[in-house]
């Protein structure tokens, strides 16, 4: 599957897109090595850190990578397109098949273009997006509530230190209550992202900063990554919850593991354990790096759910793909039996594959706000 996977789309772009145009043979053959290892990015990555997931190499170098495997790809796709458009025409026509030469060079720079502007997307320190969330029972003390999610930075290579330091002014300027960061933080191991997540230390609101793991972080040395991270001041929720107090009036902050960890030795996600011994009547707020539960958590009477892990699809149209893998929950605000879950675009992105086209990043703020009663 996976030659089939990686080598289709070297076909199609050198024997069915790169060789009938009109260019010498001695153009011909450097270009065709150049998209070979254009598309061996993800081998190239390994050898650089013994990951796909932390490709060690300069920065300028991860982005043409990305913007050249992108191109790679959407010239695969526009190439069959076109192909089978040229064959519909040949026979309606009952003629030949012939594909001119300028609809070749048309739709190689309409994919490089894409690509371009898809890396662009993904490389943008995001906005601020606000959502207003109601949640039943919320007591009045945390009417407007604010609350910042970071999640899916992916910090690595391609996003350093200093898109770390923009987010964290961003979102230090989002005058949140609470900022959460549900899970990915790296790409890489400790030694490797030492200098680039030091900024993390400055994010603060007057509630503090509380996190969970996401599935990246069980692949460079978790318990590493726990113990740092904590000393970066992150309230780390392993199967736990820490309450919030205000006037009298309490909000539970909930936290799980991910769903990789027992296929690293680690403890997985506990929700029943996250939820023991809270305060009876109090709104719970639950933060899991992926989505794919929402429906078990929702039965536990958790009110909101917040996630990351998709990174919204990446691409319009591959959204639905990737809904697939996580029981339909891709991006954005979904209802699930009383329960609010939110999927997060993402603020960041794996650098593997850092492109996107309609499904933008972003630093989320919740505005809580309680039910009205019914009329």
């Amino acid at each position: 599957m996976r030659l089939v996977v990686f080598g289709l789309p070297l076909l199609v772009v050198i024997l069915n897109w790169l060789w009938p145009l009109p260019l010498p043979l001695g153009l011909k053959i450097p270009v065709a090595a150049l998209v070979v290892v254009a598309a061996l990015y993800h081998y190239w990555s390994r050898l650089s850190s013994g990951s796909i997931f932390a490709p060690e190499f300069p920065r300028p170098l991860v982005i043409m990578f990305n913007w050249a495997f992108g191109a790679i790809l959407f010239l695969t796709l526009l190439q069959i397109t076109l192909d089978l458009g040229a064959l519909l025409v040949a026979l309606v026509t009952w003629q030949p098949v012939h594909i001119p030469a300028d609809a070749r060079v048309t739709v190689g720079a309409i994919a490089g273009m894409l690509s371009a502007i898809g890396v662009a997307n993904a490389l943008r320190v995001p906005p601020v997006r606000d959502v207003t969330i109601t949640i039943p029972g919320l007591p009045p003390a945390f009417d407007g509530y604010r609350l910042v999610q970071l999640t899916d930075m992916h910090i690595s290579r391609l996003f350093p230190a200093r898109w770390v330091q923009a987010v964290v002014d961003r979102t230090n300027a989002a005058d949140a209550d609470m900022i959460v960061v549900t899970g990915d933080f790296i790409d890489g191991s400790v030694a490797m992202r030492r200098a680039d997540v030091t900024p993390l230390a400055q994010l603060h609101a007057p509630d503090g900063v509380l996190a969970i793991p996401g599935n990246h972080e069980y692949f460079f040395d978790y318990a590493d990554w726990i113990h740092h991270l904590s000393e970066l001041g992150f309230h780390m929720l392993l199967n736990r919850h820490a309450v919030i107090t205000r006037d009298g009036a309490k909000l539970v902050l909930a936290g799980v593991t991910d769903r990789s960890a027992p296929g690293h030795g680690q403890a997985g996600p506990d929700l029943a354990a996250a939820l023991a011994g809270r305060p009876a009547g109090a709104p719970v707020v639950l933060l899991d790096h992926q989505p794919g539960d929402a429906r078990a958590a929702a039965a536990q009477g958790v009110a909101l759910q917040l996630s990351g892990h998709t990174h919204g699809g990446m691409i319009f149209g591959l959204d639905r793909l990737v809904a697939r893998g996580n029981n339909g929950f891709v991006s954005g605000r979904y209802n699930i039996g009383g329960m609010t879950l939110y999927v997060s675009n993402g603020t960041g992105l794996w650098s593997g594959f850092a492109l996107r086209l309609g499904r933008p990043s972003e630093i989320t703020r919740f505005h809580l706000r309680p039910q009205p009663p019914s009329e």
